[in-house]
């Protein structure tokens, strides 16, 4: 069986219920699930998007070539 869990504070914290008799003991390997990378927000893109018109240029359009490889 595997059971997903947290580990905060020294403690591991199942994410589901978990049907196990009450007490019990257990034996638990532990593997660190690898978490996606962040997608960005909408306040992320409007940040970049602030950044870039405050930077007074106003055409990047003629930098295009700049940054294609």
């Amino acid at each position: 069986m595997t059971i997903h869990a947290v580990f905060e504070n020294g403690v591991f914290r199942p994410t589901e219920k978990v049907d196990l008799p009450d007490p019990c003991e257990v034996e638990v390997e532990v593997r660190q699930v690898k978490q996606e990378p962040k997608r960005p927000t909408l306040d992320d893109v409007y940040a970049i998007l602030g950044r870039r018109h405050a930077s007074g240029e106003h055409d990047l359009a003629e930098r295009h070539n700049e940054h294609q490889p």
